[in-house]
């Protein structure tokens, strides 16, 4: 089938595939300025719902208190304490935070103030919420259950009661650090501003008790304990000084480090004289033994030996012998051996011989005995070393337990007398312990409440409650499943658009049909025009003899879209208007034609005829109501006899309208349609859904239906041009809203 020719439109490029992405913010504009008052009343509402609930707020007041903590407790005296904090700042702040806010604080708090019979504390005196929900799931298990929700209701303790208080009251308290400072914030909420403050100021005193107490009870304890071990180390001291003394007694020491000294010498002494006895013994032993070598080659020989010839004696003798023997000599050169003086001088000569001799025996003797005597000194040196040795060696292992006793009666006396000062020290300052915490501000009662802050749980009620509509307004613009514009008809249908009816003001909205005829709105005479010329020049192959305008269902404005397209072709060619919607006719009452006027129900029932059924409204229109309404529509219509009716005027009409019932209330617009050369079909803007015209138009083209084209009625042409589209469509022609 041909494309009919479009209405005269303002040209918008088709997105290409690059602008899948693109966000038409002046759609969403439109949607969330076309539900405006929708938003504006939800605004207003819940913006009064939360000022209501605001109102009915319970003020609640915030009173604080600034302590200073330091990271180490001033020292009234010189001496270190028992005890002490260490750890970085930040950690000793957290530590002490944790303290502030422990139970053990809050406790002493409700006590001090007597919170529990506080109204605002007590469960007792509090109100019971209107919808009780554990109540609701108490009785909803009892029922479940078979029991009654009374039988386990018992009167609370005072011991619930006060941990029930307690942990109300330490949800209220909240401490912070200020900064970077040792300043804590202590603050506590209550709809009481003086008990808030009274509240505060007793958190601050009371956690410096309680560090006063902690350090009292610190130092209790360290006093025992000292005491107990001081006792103990007395015990020990004196133990250890028994010992020593014992075993002085048992050793029969005396002093013991003047007895190791001389000892010592003495071993020094004897060590010296066994060296010097060594080296005579070897001396000595070294002179015998040349002898011994020596005495089997005579004694000429021994007078050879350098211990024997070193001798002075021998020295001596030799000499004279020497002389002896050149007396000899001499004379021997001169006289004969029985000369007088050659006798005399050879007995000298034998006679310093004996004598050399004998002396040679004597000092060998000598050596000898030297030797022996030499060996039996070593002997007696190397004895009384050894027996020196073991003295001191003994001496010694002594003076090493001595010293070992010392060492331990030293050492348990020096801890003795340190657990002494530091317990006189320890006692004599029990009572001047101090805290390292103080209060630089106390609380006082705040003169506005900190809760509920009224202008910003309204603001933010309000802009929620604006956020909520703009996002409903969106929602329900993306699930608005209907056609808004020609281009939604295009995409969804693949059919042409003929022409675009604008809506008409109420006032015109009871005369639309005669609309046309009149002139009375330029807007909607040149849009019936428009699709006047699309339904000529949509196939001109042949002849657009029977046309069919229907629609999805009711009320869309099929009768007077056929209505005005009657008197706008009859303005060119002659033109037969029928009302073929047997079960609700609008015909006969938009014209006033009389009460009982026939139509084509009474034309093909035969109860009258073709003559007296069509009415002449104008030179070439006629029309042809529906007349009474019949019990079987669809079967009247389906008759040879309508078709031989149109099969005959034909040759007297250039162009016969049907105006035929929607497609989704009956089915005689799929009958209708195959006496058709084509079909008009008529959607509602923003009204029609997609899926339903998409059905009709399905079971249409089923049933072999030409459809020319779809017409998009009652568009709100203000709200279409805010959103950018028909922008200009009627105005540039002349045809505005002031010339309607």
């Amino acid at each position: 089938m041909n494309s009919s020719i479009r209405p005269d439109r303002q040209w918008q490029p088709m997105p290409s595939d690059d602008d899948t992405d693109y966000i038409d913010l002046k759609k969403i504009w439109y949607a969330i300025w076309s539900r405006k008052w929708s938003i504006i009343s939800l605004v207003v509402v819940v913006s009064m719902l939360a000022t209501l609930a605001v109102m009915q707020m319970t003020p609640v007041y915030r009173a604080s208190t600034t302590m200073m903590i330091e990271g180490k407790g001033n020292q009234l005296v010189a001496f270190q304490q028992v005890y002490d904090n260490t750890g970085q700042l930040n950690e000793y702040l957290q530590t002490q935070i944790g303290l502030i806010s422990s139970r053990g604080v809050a406790e002493r708090v409700v006590r001090e103030l007597n919170l529990v019979e506080h109204p605002e504390f007590d469960p007792r005196q509090q109100d019971q919420p209107l919808i009780d929900i554990r109540g609701i799931i108490k009785s909803l298990q009892g029922m479940v259950l078979g029991e009654d929700p009374s039988d386990g209701a018992e009167p609370m303790t005072e011991a619930q009661i006060m941990d029930n208080v307690t942990q109300q009251f330490m949800q209220r308290v909240s401490v912070s650090v200020e900064g970077k400072s040792q300043l804590v914030r202590i603050s506590v909420e209550m709809a009481d501003r003086l008990t808030a403050a009274q509240a505060a100021n007793s958190v601050a005193n009371s956690y410096i008790e309680g560090q006063l107490e902690a350090q009292m009870e610190m130092s209790m304890a360290a006093t025992t304990w000292m005491n107990s071990r001081l006792s103990e180390l007395r015990t020990s001291l004196k133990e250890a000084e028994n010992r020593l003394q014992a075993y002085r007694e048992q050793e029969g020491l005396v002093d013991v480090d003047g007895v190791g000294t001389v000892s010592a010498n003495e071993l020094a002494l004897t060590g010296d004289r066994m060296v010097d006895a060594r080296s005579q013994r070897a001396e000595a032993e070294s002179q015998y033994r040349q002898v011994q070598a020596m005495s089997e080659q005579g004694w000429e020989r021994m007078a050879s030996v350098p211990a024997v010839l070193g001798h002075p004696l021998i020295q001596q003798f030799k000499s004279e012998q020497a002389r002896a023997r050149a007396r000899v000599e001499e004379l021997s050169r001169r006289y004969g051996e029985r000369y007088p003086a050659m006798q005399a001088a050879q007995s000298d000569l034998n006679a310093a011989t004996a004598s050399l001799r004998a002396q040679v025996e004597q000092v060998v003797a000598g050596i000898e005995r030297n030797y022996q005597l030499a060996v039996a000194n070593e002997q007696s040196v190397r004895a009384s070393f050894d027996a020196n040795k073991e003295q001191i060696q003994d001496i010694s292992r002594k003076e090493f337990r001595v010293r070992e006793l010392t060492r331990e009666v030293e050492s348990n006396r020096e801890l003795y007398e340190t657990f002494m000062t530091r317990l006189r020290e320890t006692t004599s300052t029990q009572d001047l312990s101090t805290t390292n915490a103080r209060i630089v501000d106390q609380a006082i009662p705040p003169s506005r409440p900190s809760a509920p802050n009224t202008k910003l749980l309204i603001i933010i009620a309000t802009m929620l409650a604006l956020i909520v509509g703009v996002a409903i307004a969106l929602i329900a613009d993306f699930l608005n499943n209907t056609f808004k514009s020609a281009e939604d008809v295009e995409n969804n249908l693949n059919l042409p658009v003929l022409g675009i009816v604008p809506l008409v003001a109420k006032k015109q909205q009871k005369k639309v049909s005669h609309l046309f005829e009149k002139g009375d709105d330029m807007r909607f005479c040149e849009a019936v025009r428009t699709i006047r010329t699309s339904v000529m020049l949509a196939d001109m192959s042949r002849p657009q003899k029977v046309i069919v305008i229907t629609s999805s269902v009711p009320g869309e404005g099929k009768s007077s879209v056929a209505a005005n397209m009657a008197f706008a072709l009859g303005q060119l060619q002659r033109v037969l208007l029928i009302d073929a919607d047997l079960r609700r006719p609008t015909l006969a009452r938009n014209f006033d034609f009389p009460v009982g006027t026939p139509g084509l129900a009474n034309l093909i029932a035969g109860t009258a005829k073709v003559e007296d059924c069509i009415q002449t409204v104008d030179a070439q229109l006629d029309m042809l109501t529906a007349g009474a309404v019949p019990p079987n529509p669809l079967e009247l219509l389906a008759s040879p006899r309508f078709a031989k009716f149109l099969e005959r005027v034909k040759d007297r009409y250039d162009h016969i309208l049907i105006d035929s019932p929607p497609t989704q209330a009956v089915s005689d617009s799929v009958l209708m349609s195959t006496y058709a050369d084509s079909v008009i079909y008529v959607i509602k803007s923003e009204s029609t859904s997609i899926s339903m015209a998409q059905k009709g138009v399905g079971q249409l083209l089923q049933s072999g239906a030409s459809i020319v084209g779809v017409v998009l009625n009652q568009v709100d042409v203000k709200k279409a041009a805010k959103k950018g589209e028909y922008s200009g469509y009627y105005d540039h022609y002349g045809y505005s809203e002031q010339n309607a």
